[in-house]
């Protein structure tokens, strides 16, 4: 492939240094293929020309053709501005400048006939137009069916004058320089059988589309693009990696793993878990190093699977770690998995950053020497100090809350690579369960435990307060415990703080009779830690906080979750703090209190919380209403490359379908080595060039 796309912008006619800077700096665009792939955000029919008479305030943007019957200067006010009255013979409008007042008085007069383009909004009870487009009707081009493309820009851009006009211009440029055409990258073969135009056509096109349908196969074939590219990618990194990663081949499942499962296990399994633990026990008898991710909703016994997992490597002479993004969770890990092993020959200790130095030397000497088979921590089980005998299997617990580099370097603590078990309770809609983690073999547990019971979620305003008084003091006198939970979105956020300690104080005063403690992140981590471990153990019935207990406090005895300021918070996050409760056999209930002004997405939010506990569905709906950079854990910085045309949200049955091409096509050539494909591989390369390719770690 021609490498001019990879060409700097300086080489385009008429972009000065100023403007190269600053496409640089804002839109990160430094070559001719960036961009061209700085596509349009909406286009406007120019070719239509409205009478004054018909204009209304809801309109969009409006041309319209006529005089300017007077002009002047208003002083006063915060600024100084320019008045114009506009008439086409239907009417009349004012027209309004605040910026570039010396350009229109010089560009205006009344003998002239202008067009002039802009959208309508009512001022003072009159329609008004604020800084239209105006051009002298005589040098103005009206081409029937024409669509003008506008594109993001930012406010550095506007004031130093690359707007969407001087946009157009250095892309007439820009397309200029290829009169051959733009080179392409999908093979005939590919183009062919999926119907898809070049990629000049559908360049061209969407930047100066001649029609709406012309448009659509454009938009079709660069979505087509982008997906496909995204999957091929994340599929071939994968097959490389399985060809050059061997794994630790664990021949047995082991005497441990039969010992726990017949006497040691706390409840039977449900089928799901059978399942994943034998797709993880293929994996690691396969002889290859496992790479897999575990989904499973709050509940669903993600922990237990991972033991069986640990155990399996411990009864092959290995050892295992487990990562927790929390000094709380890993603690809670450790618990929990040392109760379950109390009875059994396995040695399982706890490091973390609090962990004291002498207790952590001898944690280290045990480590190296092999004498702990299951080590429990946070970050600290990366540090350099921590040297495992025989590592084969890294649990990562929360995975979406460890930086890529930290998760590599469990890769190094073993000459051989351990095996790799990657948890979330994150519930990832399908689309994006097959492209930020598309090179990991996925698990899913989609069943709870027996007995557990639903929560039942509540959602409201809050001049009910009084009422959900009541029902607090209900369950505490039921001896349950309450969990109240504020958004502090940023420590930083004073009104979010205010709130925080308001309710505190509120909480305290309307249940004088309770223990009220108080968890937020400006707290130093010993008293975070005292104050979590007075509710852990029911010393206070009654927690204040913010979002720090979303992950890691599991105190079956709480009934209750309020989540205050509900609208705030995304589905996601909504469903991952109402997995607090429910954790026992009592039935749990979630109250969102919100104010009564909601916005139409923020209703539908409320309500899906409302109708529905299953986090799949929680995460599509959440998905489709917020799209997939807001959803935790799954930015597009997950992405081997970046979307510039393409929605994962909206395009889900596009993501499938391109997955689909991208497996048949690697199926016949597996490293893009055939002559046909050369272009494809080309394509890949360059793209790896621009984004860090995350994809062959898990």
């Amino acid at each position: 492939m021609s490498d001019t796309l990879q060409s700097d912008i300086k080489g385009i006619q008429g972009l000065g240094t100023k403007w190269q800077l600053l496409l640089a700096s804002d839109l990160d665009i430094h070559t001719y293929d960036d961009l061209l792939q700085l596509y349009p955000y909406k286009y406007v029919d120019r070719s239509h020309i409205y009478q004054i008479n018909e204009l209304r305030s809801d309109m969009s943007h409006v041309q319209l053709c006529g005089y300017f019957a007077s002009l002047q200067t208003i002083s006063g006010g915060r600024q100084e501005r320019l008045s114009a009255i506009f008439t086409d013979g239907t009417g009349q409008i004012e027209i309004v400048w605040f910026k570039s007042l010396s350009y229109v008085r010089a560009t205006i007069n009344a003998t002239d006939e202008f067009m002039l383009f802009g959208k309508p909004t009512v001022f003072n009870g009159h329609l008004t137009i604020v800084h239209p487009e105006i051009e002298r009707a005589d040098k103005a081009q009206i081409v029937a069916g024409t669509l003008q493309p506008f594109y993001n820009t930012s406010e550095k851009m506007k004031k130093a004058g690359l707007n969407t006009k001087a946009i157009q211009k250095i892309m007439r440029n820009l397309f200029a320089q290829f009169p051959f055409g733009i080179p392409e990258t999908l093979p005939p073969y590919i183009r062919n059988e999926y119907h898809l135009i070049t990629r000049d056509q559908a360049l061209r096109t969407l930047h100066f589309p001649k029609s709406a349908r012309d448009m659509e196969y454009a938009r079709f074939r660069m979505k087509f693009e982008e997906l496909f590219f995204v999957q091929l990618g994340i599929l071939r990194s994968r097959n490389i990696n399985r060809h050059k990663t061997q794994g630790v081949k664990l021949s047995t499942a082991g005497p441990l793993l039969k010992d726990f499962y017949a006497n040691h296990i706390p409840f039977e399994p449900t089928e799901a878990q059978k399942r994943v633990v034998r797709e993880i026990w293929s994996d690691m008898n396969s002889g290859r190093q496992m790479n897999r991710l575990v989904q499973g909703d709050v509940g669903s016994g993600k922990t237990i699977v991972a033991l069986m997992a640990m155990l399996i490597a411990v009864g092959n002479k290995m050892q295992a770690c487990m990562m927790a993004p929390t000094e709380i969770l890993a603690a809670q890990h450790y618990d929990g998995l040392s109760v379950m092993l109390k009875d059994m020959p396995v040695s399982i200790r706890l490091l973390m950053g609090s962990t004291k130095k002498r207790e952590r030397n001898t944690i280290l000497t045990e480590l190296a020497e092999g004498k702990i088979d299951i080590l429990i921590g946070t970050h600290a089980l990366i540090e350099e100090s921590v040297v495992f005998r025989n590592l084969g299997l890294a649990v990562i617990d929360e995975q979406h809350r460890f930086g890529v580099q930290q998760r590599a370097k469990l890769w190094g603590k073993a000459p051989i690579p351990p095996h790799i078990l990657v948890m979330t309770a994150t519930p990832i809609p399908r689309t994006l369960a097959m492209t930020v983690y598309g090179d990991l073999d996925l698990s899913v547990i989609n069943q709870l435990p027996p007995g557990r019971k639903p929560v039942r979620t509540e959602h409201y305003f809050h001049n009910r307060r009084n009422e959900l008084n009541r029902f607090i003091r209900s369950q505490l006198e039921m001896g349950r415990q309450v969990y109240e939970v504020y958004p502090l979105i940023e420590e930083s956020e004073k009104m979010d703080f205010k709130d925080l300690t308001e309710g505190f104080e509120y909480t305290k005063q309307a249940f004088k009779d309770y223990n009220v403690c108080m968890v937020h992140g400006k707290l130093k981590n010993d008293v975070k830690e005292a104050e979590m471990q007075r509710f852990i153990r029911g010393e206070a019935q009654i927690m204040v906080a913010t979002t720090v207990i979303e992950v890691g406090v599991n105190v079956p005895n709480a009934s209750v979750m309020i989540i205050e300021s509900a609208e705030r918070f995304g589905l996601s996050q909504l469903h991952q703090l109402r997995g607090r409760v429910g954790r026992g056999a009592d039935q749990s209930y979630c109250i969102l209190m919100t104010s009564p002004e909601l916005s139409n997405e923020t209703r539908q939010r409320m309500q899906i919380m409302v109708d529905s506990t299953d986090g799949f569905r929680i995460a599509e709906a959440d998905l489709q209403l917020r799209g997939p950079g807001n959803i935790e854990g799954t930015q597009q910085s997950g992405l081997p490359f970046a979307l510039h045309i393409a929605d994962l949200a909206h395009d889900s049955n596009l993501v499938s379908y391109t997955r689909e091409v991208a497996e048949r096509v690697l199926a016949a050539d597996p490293l893009l080595q055939s002559n046909e494909n050369v272009v494809l591989a080309e394509r890949l390369k360059v793209l790896k060039n621009e984004s860090v390719n995350w994809s062959s770690i898990s």
